[in-house]
């Protein structure tokens, strides 16, 4: 969650709620589960990667378990 915490925070208040927008997702939403430490949910993860350009990888989202999630991308 810190690599998604710093993306956001690099980006504008307005560039913020267009990178939510296009996840499907509020800032509020996704600042409230940086802050708890919530786990997103999958389709979501790969919306905030493909969405930041990679910049936030489903693997940074999900530490321990990313390849039970996504085991194409333990290959």
């Amino acid at each position: 969650m810190e690599q998604l915490r710093i993306f956001l925070n690099a980006l504008s208040v307005s560039d913020q709620e267009y990178f939510a927008k296009r996840c499907g997702t509020t800032i509020g939403y996704l600042r409230k589960a940086i802050s708890k430490g919530s786990k997103l949910g999958t389709e979501l993860c790969v919306l905030i990667e493909k969405n930041s350009n990679s910049a936030v990888k489903r693997q940074h989202l999900y530490p321990e378990d990313w390849a039970k999630n996504w085991p194409e991308l333990a290959a």
